[in-house]
């Protein structure tokens, strides 16, 4: 998965009928163990993320702006 700062993410929820979450990448953060992404949700809130193989979808700032 590759994704920059700006692009939006979208996490599909692990619950029968609840929503996915979406958000905007504000940060990348690189180690050994991963990536992890800071995002701000549409809600205003703001977390740190390292998403499950499969379980996240990004969308880059691009195809968002055209759409």
């Amino acid at each position: 998965m590759t994704a920059k700062v700006g692009d939006r993410i979208i996490i599909e929820s692990e619950k029968v009928g609840q929503p996915a979450r979406e958000g905007e990448i504000l940060e990348i953060i690189e180690s050994p163990l991963g990536t992890r992404y800071r995002v701000r949700w549409d809600d205003g809130h703001e977390s740190e993320i390292r998403p499950a193989a499969g379980s996240a979808k990004i969308v880059s700032a691009e195809t968002a702006k055209t759409s």
